[in-house]
Formats: structure tokens, C-alpha cells, sequence
């Protein structure tokens, strides 16, 4: 094979690179006429005139339809992540207690609710508020939907922490306990900031995963978020595709702030284990050795 071989394979000779152009050539043009067939059809359909996407230009579809759902959207996303995150540590932390009644009794709340679809959640909490509770209409709505977000994506976090924890060396540990710190405070100051740290990019998938799931709540619940406004709005101009691509552009954009937001998070996070510039550990400082008499360098 010619070239410098890759750690994982070799490098492709002539008759490969041959072959992998006219793939991705085959490839291009199959995917070239879906979008063909794909662009016909909607035309077809008139959904491609220039009336279908005039609502989207005007100010008071965005006032009344749009910008109120992106912030009921956002809402429940907010509340979801923020009663998550915390459940989710404890119930991870709680997995990898000494005792074995916590263990066992975190362990089988963790699955139950991770083996549940969000969907059934949010109908369960929703008609347990509605017997049992003497919450409002409107107000029942955003708690089930918080409600079933928080009880599967804490669970799911709860195994991220756990997994964070104990992919940490043992050293940490026994560091933490040779300088005397309890359990709760090795757990607390030492081990949970790492393992977030370790397992960030697992949990900002999580949370966007909680962003996306929002639209569940607007499809079973009736909530007055993205989903719900995009089915008045496409039943009010008939233009449910341009609807859905405004809708489905608006979620991109929220998902990517959110996973930008964490990579910058996750580069200042880096920075800071790093030694500061112009420093040296003491290990390797010169004339780290000093009088104990005296205190002067050696």
C-alpha cells in the first residue's frame, strides 16, 4: 500500500482512491435526484410559492405565534434541565453509595424511569395532577410536561454521572483520603466536579435531547410551544411544509447555541487544569529544596 500507513488503517492505493470517487460520485447523484424528486413533489403541491412563506416575513406571525411558543418552549426546557441536572448527580452519587439499600433503592428508580418513553410520563403526570392535585388548566400542562422531562433525563444523567465517577483513577480517591477529607467532601469537591468535567459532551447531548423532547409536550399535551404554534400556523395559511422547515430551523439554532456554549465551557474548563503560564510545578522549580533552619534555597 503506498503512503504512510494510519494508526487505525492503511492508507488507500490508486484502485481504491479510484473506486471511492466513483461512490461518492453514484452516491452524490442518487442523493441529487431524491432532492429532485423531493423539490417536484412540493411544487407539485404548491407549497413552494412564494405565498406559503410570506407569513414568516411579517411581524405579527412572529408576535403572536412564533415568539410566544420559542419562549414556552424555552420554559420547559429551562425547567427541565435545571431540576434535572441536580436529580440526576444525586441519583448517580446515591449508585455508588456504601450502603446497599441506598444503592439497590436509587438503582431500581434510575431504571424503572429510563425504561419509560418521555411521552408516557408526560400523560401520566398530566392526569395525576389532574385527579389528585387542584392545579390549573394551564398551569397542569407545564408541570407534566416538566415533570416527565425531569423523571427520564434525570435517570439518564444519573448513569452519566455515575460512569463519569468511576471512570476517574482510584489515586483521586485515596488522595483525597490521605488529606483527610471525609467521603461527602471527596465526593463533592473532588471526584463529581472531574467527572463532569469528563462527561460533558454526554451531558450536553442529554440536554439537547431534553430541548428536542419539549415537542412532545406540544403534540400530546396541548402546550403552547414551537409544535402547537406550527400547527395553527400551517392550519391558518395552509403551508404546513414551509411551516415545519421555519420550525425545524428555529430548533437547529437552539441546538447549536446550546452545544457551542458547552464547547466554549468545556475549553475554559480545560485552560484551568492547565499550569499557568510562566509557572512550574514545584516538583520541577530549581532550588525547590530549602534550609528548614533558615528557609533559604539549598
Amino acid at each position: 500500500m503506498s503512503g504512510a500507513p494510519s494508526v487505525l488503517y492503511d492508507a488507500p492505493g490508486p484502485k481504491a482512491k479510484a473506486r471511492n470517487i466513483i461512490y461518492s460520485v453514484i452516491f452524490a447523484a442518487i442523493l441529487a435526484l431524491i432532492a429532485y424528486l423531493v423539490i417536484a413533489q412540493l411544487a407539485a403541491k404548491n407549497q413552494l410559492a412564494g405565498d406559503k412563506w410570506t407569513p414568516f416575513i411579517e411581524s405579527g406571525t412572529w408576535v403572536t405565534f412564533l415568539l410566544p411558543g420559542l419562549g414556552y418552549t424555552l420554559l420547559i426546557a429551562g425547567l427541565s434541565i435545571v431540576i434535572a441536572l441536580p436529580v440526576g448527580a444525586v441519583f448517580g452519587i446515591a449508585r455508588l453509595s456504601d450502603h446497599k439499600w441506598i444503592r439497590t433503592v436509587a438503582g431500581v428508580i434510575v431504571e424503572f424511569f429510563r425504561a419509560i418513553p418521555v411521552l408516557i410520563l408526560m400523560i401520566f403526570a398530566n392526569e395525576f395532577y389532574s385527579e389528585y392535585t387542584s392545579v390549573g388548566s394551564d398551569n397542569r400542562v407545564l408541570f407534566a410536561a416538566v415533570t416527565g422531562l425531569v423523571l427520564y433525563n434525570a435517570s439518564v444523567l444519573a448513569e452519566v454521572v455515575r460512569a463519569g465517577i468511576l471512570s476517574l483513577p482510584k489515586g483521586q480517591t485515596e488522595a483525597a483520603s490521605a488529606l483527610g477529607l471525609r467521603k461527602t467532601q471527596t465526593m463533592t469537591n473532588v471526584l463529581l466536579p472531574q467527572a463532569v468535567a469528563a462527561m460533558l459532551p454526554a451531558i450536553v447531548s442529554q440536554l439537547v435531547v431534553i430541548l428536542k423532547d419539549t415537542a412532545l409536550a406540544g403534540g400530546a399535551l396541548s402546550v403552547p410551544d414551537l409544535l402547537r404554534q406550527a400547527n395553527v400556523i400551517s392550519g391558518n395559511f395552509n403551508n404546513t411544509i414551509p411551516t415545519y422547515i421555519v420550525i425545524g430551523v428555529i430548533y437547529v439554532v437552539l441546538n447549536f447555541i446550546l452545544t457551542t456554549f458547552a464547547s466554549w465551557l468545556q475549553k475554559k474548563m480545560s485552560r484551568r487544569k492547565k499550569t499557568p503560564k510562566g509557572t512550574q510545578p514545584l516538583s520541577e522549580a530549581p532550588n525547590a529544596v530549602t534550609d528548614m533552619a533558615t528557609g533559604r534555597a539549598v
